[in-house]
């Protein structure tokens, strides 16, 4: 069974720490010179600063996103009803959303306490003699990483935040500061200047799993200036007012291709192969940075990752407690029909539902949706079918099982605890997302660079026609019909635009990122509230639904938050 090389293990935290209204306070402990001057203590600090992004998300606050992606026309909410996790029903209607709902102020919390964990690393590093740490540049370089990576999960929920990048502020300092310092596009000049900081320092390989690389901080970094460039700086509307070319030309530069294969990163050669559980699959070649889980390694449950305990179905005897959240929509189903030359059915991919008798589809549907007539987690002793088994809603949420973040109950990968939970790595960065972050890039930098744009959406597909080693017997078995073909002649840019955001949704589906890209190109109010229209019809979940524009692309600050900064929080726009 797996081991993580890095043990991301809860340690003993050497200073402690204060309730504070953005989460843990500023530790307010002090060392002596010669514990600064310990390797060990640093060490241990550091450690601490990693294992915070697993030990602090739970099953409703996933760093994954899962849980605020239910907003999208990628899935649905799932469970037993409208009423089970009744605030995620809220935010995936866009109706009934409270500032004082838990689910906010908790992600909030919980992200600003990661990132205090990693200033406290920070801090004693600044303060650690180089001669007796060798390794503190680049240590130092791993914790702006981490820093980053939570200011970046923040701002994508909730906009304007306060950013603390100054490890060594007083209390008094920390307790006033404001949520509306930096402009929007300022927020994510900071986020990128910890990352272009770190990118000059950290090594092309690590020899420890789980620390950032050089290309992690480059792929890191193409998706922060790839959101910066889709500008939202007029403070009265979350609408993309320009996009940036300079911005644009960052997502080029840092989507090189000898920056990944200096690392030895690449695509893997079949899309399943990043989301299987054994050792042999994980930190594979598309894996640039992942949170590293691990079982058999000398603890209880070992290093699980308990945040997808709500998804797994409730297989009587099998996953029994299982919850069955985070269910696929038919929407996304249907977006991997294709065409007769196995094209994508972009502009009317929604005027009919999926069916296999009828329907080509692209592979890479059934590596991401369980469907009913088809072996769950390709294991035959779990047919789907329209049955209770699964659909803990009796329908109400369909009969689709996400596949990606699940595991074969059978395959000894699957642990019960208070809930399910699996060591599989979760992968926060993969290539096939800096290939579709810079075919974005050039497709919007128009001109020459759309058949370069064209060429990489190619490339995916490729792929994903052969990925096919799981469904090898789906055709003659069970009569699904598979056909993806590439793209040729030209296009113009609004025409490759559609293709390059249509391959993104393809790929990605179901990796929480659909709800996102939505509001980073500005389009998240007329796509979903035509997804609500098209959905009412026959999911009585929607009935009521409206996403209200320059409101719901963004969560509130949680009222607490706002109750406690002193009249420095401002509010986000939307009559909250």
């Amino acid at each position: 069974m797996k081991k993580a090389t890095i043990i991301l293990a809860l340690c003993a935290i050497l200073a402690s720490s204060c309730s504070d209204f953005l989460g843990e306070q500023k530790p307010q402990g002090t060392l002596n010179n010669d514990q600064v001057k310990d390797a060990r203590y640093v060490d241990k600090l550091v450690i601490s600063a990693y294992a915070i992004w697993i030990s602090a998300e739970d099953i409703n606050s996933s760093f994954s996103m899962w849980n605020f992606d239910v907003r999208s026309d990628d899935a649905y909410k799932g469970g037993n009803g409208t009423s089970d996790g009744d605030v995620f029903h809220q935010l995936e209607v866009s109706q009934g959303i409270l500032t004082t709902n838990w689910n906010i102020s908790d992600m909030w919390q919980r992200l600003y306490n990661g990132i205090s964990r990693v200033n406290t690393a920070i801090e004693l590093l600044q303060q650690t003699d180089a001669a007796n740490y060798p390794l503190k540049e680049q240590r130092l370089a791993e914790m702006k990483f981490l820093r980053a990576y939570g200011h970046f999960l923040l701002k994508r929920l909730y906009k304007y935040i306060p950013f603390v990048v100054d490890p060594s502020l007083t209390s008094e300092q920390y307790n006033n500061l404001s949520n509306r310092q930096y402009s929007n596009d300022e927020g994510w000049a900071l986020i990128a200047k910890d990352l272009e900081e770190a990118y000059n320092v950290l090594p092309a390989r690590q020899s420890e799993v789980g620390r950032p690389s050089k290309a992690a901080a480059a792929a890191f970094l193409a998706k922060v200036y790839l959101y910066k460039a889709y500008r939202q700086d007029n403070e009265n509307s979350n609408e993309v007012t320009s996009i940036s070319t300079e911005d644009l030309q960052k997502v080029v530069q840092y989507t090189a291709p000898d920056i990944y294969a200096a690392g030895g990163f690449a695509l893997e050669t079949d899309f399943h192969n990043n989301f299987r559980p054994e050792p042999q699959y994980e930190n594979g070649a598309e894996s640039i940075w992942a949170m590293q889980y691990s079982m058999n390694d000398g603890t209880t449950y070992g290093n699980l990752n308990w945040s997808y305990g709500l998804i797994v179905p409730n297989i009587p005897g099998v996953t029994d407690g299982g919850c069955d959240f985070y269910k696929p929509s038919q929407n996304l189903v249907n977006a991997y029909r294709t065409d007769n030359a196995g094209l994508p059915r972009i502009d009317d991919f929604n005027k009919a539902d999926y069916d296999k008798s009828r329907d080509y589809a692209d592979p890479r549907l059934f590596l991401t949706v369980g469907m009913p007539g088809l072996p769950y987690e390709f294991n035959r002793d779990f047919m789907m079918d329209r049955s209770a088994t699964w659909s803990r809603s009796n329908g109400l949420y369909g009969y689709y099982v996400t596949l990606k973040q699940n595991v074969d109950p059978k395959s000894g990968y699957l642990i019960k605890g208070s809930w399910w939970g699996t060591p599989m790595n979760r992968i926060v960065f993969r290539y096939a997302d800096v290939l579709l972050e810079r075919a974005e890039a050039l497709a919007q930098l128009g001109g020459s660079h759309l058949q370069e744009a064209l060429a990489l959406v190619n490339q995916l597909r490729r792929r994903a026609k052969q990925s096919t080693a799981a469904i090898s017997n789906y055709e003659s078995q069970y009569g699904v019909r598979l056909n993806v073909g590439q793209y040729t002649g030209t296009y113009d840019q609004a025409q490759t635009l559609k293709i390059v955001k249509m391959e993104r949704r393809l790929e990605m589906g179901m990796e929480s990122e659909r709800f996102f890209d939505l509001v980073r190109w500005g389009e998240a109010a007329s796509v979903i509230n035509k997804y609500y229209a098209e959905e009412a019809n026959d999911c009585a979940i929607y009935n009521g639904a409206h996403f209200t524009a320059n409101k719901n692309e963004y969560l509130p600050i949680p009222h607490a938050q706002v109750a406690a900064s002193k009249g420095n929080y401002k509010q986000n726009i939307g009559d909250w």
